[in-house]
């Protein structure tokens, strides 16, 4: 039953994606059947085989020596007494560090060629056009508003399903330089990065269901990776990527501080009537009953539904920053299934604040197309939310 559930899950997320879709007659059959396959091959090679074993260990390894480095760093500046301060000064920091070694590696041109022969991957596999293909990549590994200057010259010419598959895989991913913060939480590094891997043809088969093809793109068949380059040198690089660093570090810490604080606030309305059911209404018992079917259907065990639904609320209405941190704290207290399960279906960007932050990003991109991302900002936040719970049903039913 731990594997058959999630089965039914997998056709049950294609069905509301289908429900959504703005053309149900046009279904481009070849690529959501590719794609899946995709997925599961990518899923079954990291989770099943001693290949992946391997590549879950050295993730782990590459963390903890990321870690250590953040740690000297930070031991240095605010002295032994920060890590004691697990998110001002062990977990945010590490965005500073990763976000400069990520500038870094675009200058070198090394994380070009990881984008370009996974977006190759995909092109060839799943038959889809090159930006598409690059932009669902390079979301892997850098934020949502970063990645469309992979296809920065192609933006323009895009099609709206293009558009939408762009969007949506930046919904649907995460990027590295707050993926080691979440393993700094306690999420295991292997899961996190599988599961922003696989994400990335899962975000692509629900995209093109929502908003199926029917314009020719420009782009088809071709992978190319045009990128100017920003720094003079790598010290240059080194320097800009950690000023990036600082100011997302301080965005997430301004973030953490106010959606708790309002989470607590509507709680306090929320039981102003008094009790409902013997407790009183909050924000986590709401989001509980909504999202407890999805939850179900990914697998989770049945006394952890209502726990890991609340996270998935959480995710949609404030940001996974704040569901990975409340997922570590009840690491304890859910079965292993549970907790990784939950891992991969909160991988992603998906919120209803990431929308506002898409539109205005890539908006300054193509300002001239700014009304149709705006018409496609909420249909792709639905689509990556689907796509992290496609992923977390194929990690289901494999591990």
């Amino acid at each position: 039953m731990n594997r058959l559930i999630p089965v039914a899950g997998v056709l049950v997320i294609l069905f509301v994606a289908w429900l959504f879709s703005e053309n149900r007659r046009v279904m481009n059959w070849r690529l959501i059947l590719s794609g899946l396959f995709l997925q599961w091959i990518i899923a079954f090679i990291f989770l099943r085989t001693d290949i992946g074993q391997g590549a879950f260990f050295a993730s782990r390894l590459l963390i903890e020596r990321l870690q250590y480095c953040v740690d000297q760093g930070t031991g240095f500046v605010f002295g032994p007494e920060a890590k004691h301060h697990q998110v001002a000064f062990v977990v945010l920091p590490l965005i500073i560090f990763v976000s400069s070694l990520t500038a870094i590696l675009f200058h070198l041109g090394i994380l070009q060629l990881l984008v370009k022969a996974m977006a190759k991957i995909m092109v060839w596999v799943m038959d889809v056009s090159g930006t598409e293909s690059l932009a669902a990549a390079a979301n892997v590994y850098v934020g949502m508003t970063e990645a469309p200057l992979v296809i920065r010259p192609y933006l323009e010419s895009m099609t709206r399903s293009e558009l939408m598959a762009m969007m949506s895989s930046g919904m649907a991913t995460i990027a590295g330089t707050v993926m080691a913060a979440y393993v700094a939480m306690g999420v295991d590094a292997g899961h996190i990065v599988t599961a922003s891997l696989i994400s990335a043809p899962a975000a692509l088969v629900v995209a093109k269901i929502m908003v199926p093809e029917t314009e020719i793109s420009p782009t088809k068949g071709v992978v190319r990776v045009e990128i100017p380059r920003q720094d003079t040198n790598i010290l240059d690089a080194a320097c800009r990527g950690a000023s990036e660093g600082l100011t997302l570090t301080l965005n997430v810490a301004a973030m953490l501080i106010a959606f708790i604080s309002l989470i607590t606030f509507a709680n306090w309305l929320l039981s102003l009537p008094g009790n409902v059911g013997g407790e009183p209404l909050s924000l986590e018992r709401l989001t509980g009953y909504l999202f407890a079917p999805f939850a179900f259907l990914m697998g989770v065990d049945p006394k952890d539904v209502s726990t890991v639904a609340t996270l998935l609320g959480k995710r949609l209405i404030l940001n996974e920053f704040i569901a990975y941190q409340e997922l570590t704290t009840l690491k304890q207290t859910l079965a292993p299934r549970s907790f990784t399960i939950a891992t991969y279906a909160l991988c992603g960007f998906a919120n209803l604040g990431s929308i506002g932050v898409m539109i205005g990003g890539i908006g300054k991109l193509i300002p001239g197309r700014r009304s149709e991302l705006a018409q496609l900002g909420f249909r792709s936040m639905i689509a990556g939310t689907l796509a992290c719970y496609l992923t977390a049903c194929v990690a289901a039913i494999l591990i």
